[in-house]
């Protein structure tokens, strides 16, 4: 048996890249998934990857920053599995130009996927959380809940051209702290990753990079080809990070061995601050 036979664990922006390694090392240990993206296509491959591996899983498709997203996503947990054990607040993407050139669209488009996005699932959750912990409470079971929120070395250092995003992800800190507070009652460990350089579509040189569509926008992708270099130059381990080593570092936080461990930020960045 896994370290997770038998939890449900929701991910958000699970479809490909980051999310899609962690909702596949979470399903090794024995979880049952919910997956989640923006589009029907990358979810849907996603479930059916993992079906084929042995897995639970169910799909719920959509922009996590639709006002009823949250609602139908713990809707799907609870309608599917009756529980919710695990919580990766995952989905995210980013829109960069620096401060004198930014628009209001790019700066709330970028806030309300990382900060306000989590914020309406957590709240959406609640009931659900607290309602379940009575229930272990009433038979006699210990368990504890997890909630791994996905921030960035971007918070933690700032990063030019990134003021939206680099806000964003330092709130997701602050939220991960105050409901690391609020919910240590119900035996919830409410913890954080900040992810340096990860090697995905988003992060690729520029000069291979295309565009993104992210609700409805063509968003362009990719870093400058100096700026990988230099990042492989500082980072003591010489590189940036694949997904399965993201993946790695989430799973830290959902795993039994995690249950004293609550408000709390880990760099997933090969030392790089």
């Amino acid at each position: 048996m896994g370290k997770l036979e038998g939890k449900v664990a929701l991910v958000t922006g699970s479809g490909r890249g980051i999310g899609q390694a962690i909702a596949r090392k979470l399903a090794s240990e024995g979880a049952r998934l919910v997956i989640n993206d923006l589009d029907t296509e990358p979810a849907m491959q996603t479930v059916e990857m993992l079906r084929a591996e042995g897995a639970e899983a169910v799909a719920c498709v959509g922009n996590v920053t639709a006002a009823d997203f949250a609602d139908r996503l713990i809707g799907t947990a609870m309608s599917t599995y009756k529980g919710i054990d695990i919580i990766v607040n995952n989905a995210g993407f980013t829109w960069d130009d620096v401060v004198q050139r930014m628009t209001d669209e790019q700066w709330y488009a970028v806030i309300d996927c990382h900060l306000t996005a989590p914020f309406r699932i957590l709240r959406a959750a609640y009931p659900h959380i607290k309602a379940l912990h009575a229930a272990d409470k009433d038979a006699g079971r210990e368990n504890y809940r997890k909630i791994v929120n996905i921030s960035s070395t971007s918070a933690l250092n700032g990063n030019a051209g990134q003021m939206n995003y680099s806000s964003a992800k330092a709130g997701v800190i602050g939220m991960t702290r105050a409901l690391a507070r609020e919910w240590g009652r119900f035996n919830v460990n409410v913890n954080c990753v900040a992810f340096g350089l990860i090697h995905t579509r988003m992060t690729v040189s520029t000069e291979e990079a295309a565009t993104v569509k992210i609700d409805g926008r063509d968003i362009r992708v990719g870093l400058n080809s100096e700026m990988l270099k230099t990042h492989a130059q500082r980072n003591p381990l010489g590189r940036g990070g694949t997904p399965d080593e993201a993946a790695g570092g989430v799973y830290l936080f959902c795993s039994p061995e995690s249950n004293y461990i609550t408000g709390q930020t880990v760099a997933v960045a090969g030392n790089l601050q």
